[in-house]
């Protein structure tokens, strides 16, 4: 009886050491892709940023162009 005992204690450490270990990975995995997401995330947002910026400089391209234009025709 007292074998049993002992193989069910070390059959329920082995059982939570797994099941733990398990759990700690899992969790690691999860923390680094979403800190693989935020990164992905604040390139995006950067680039947002960007678009405004660019599309003023292609409006003041644009009127550049166009009095070039008429400059030319005259």
């Amino acid at each position: 009886m007292n074998n049993e005992i002992l193989i069910a204690l070390l059959a329920l450490v082995g059982t939570l050491s797994g099941t733990f270990g398990g759990i700690v990975t899992s969790s690691k995995l999860t923390a680094y892709r979403i800190q693989q997401l935020e990164n992905k995330v604040d390139v995006h947002n950067k680039f947002a940023e960007r678009i405004p910026l660019i599309e003023k400089d292609i409006k003041v391209m644009n009127h550049r162009i166009n009095d070039l234009e008429k400059e030319k025709e005259k």
